[in-house]
């Protein structure tokens, strides 16, 4: 077989990467992968999640493949429902999860020092105002009312906080989740996911983060 090279130290480190996931996780899981190519996916939990590289959904929980159906984007948001013709990514991603591979659970995973959560507080730099300025404004309302209402050493997280609540409530927007969720066959989660320290904090109902045991 020739072998492809990917030049540069980027290049370098996917391959070294890809070679170490061959000879050791593929290895150790070929039966599980041939199983999920012959079978199809059956995932019980659809994430959404921040493109953030430090906040891996599958390395936070563990996940086997084909376990979590994830969708990552800036600030983990979710838009709210809006059939209008348009392209529409998370969205869709949402629609084939529910509908299609009949997930269980919706989990939005927010994280600590998320760039997009701290843009919708002080702007988005001139560099990315074709797409990053219009995706994150829909959240600016949202943190500009909570960074008013909390002390300053807690706008950060109250913030980040804020946006997993936002997109719990554009989810319920979607008429086929609502009704899953309120049959009790679909369930809605928040999460928070601390970088320094690795705890996760979840929603608790109309209450505060928790820390997860």
């Amino acid at each position: 077989m020739r072998r492809v090279q990917m030049s540069g130290d980027a290049g370098n480190a996917l391959i070294a990467g890809y070679r170490r996931f061959r000879e050791g996780h593929w290895a150790e899981a070929k039966a599980e992968y041939e199983a999920l190519a012959a079978e199809g996916q059956k995932p019980h939990t659809l994430v959404v999640a921040c493109s953030d590289s430090r906040a891996d959904p599958a390395l936070i929980f563990d996940a086997a493949p084909g376990q979590l159906f994830v969708v990552r984007n800036v600030a983990n948001l979710v838009p709210p429902y809006e059939p209008d013709g348009h392209l529409h990514g998370v969205s869709a991603a949402l629609e084939f999860g529910v509908m299609v591979l009949g997930v269980s659970r919706i989990v939005v995973m927010g994280h600590a020092h998320c760039g997009g959560v701290s843009a919708m507080r002080s702007g988005a730099p001139d560099s990315v105002q074709d797409f990053v300025a219009p995706w994150i404004a829909q959240g600016t309302p949202v943190v500009r009312r909570v960074a008013e209402a909390v002390e300053p050493d807690e706008v950060e997280q109250a913030s980040e906080e804020a946006i997993v609540r936002l997109s719990l409530d554009n989810l319920r927007t979607f008429p086929w989740i609502a009704e899953r969720e309120a049959a009790g066959t679909l369930v809605l989660s928040g999460l928070h996911f601390g970088i320094a320290d690795g705890i996760l904090r979840a929603l608790n109902g109309p209450g505060p983060f928790e820390a997860l045991d």
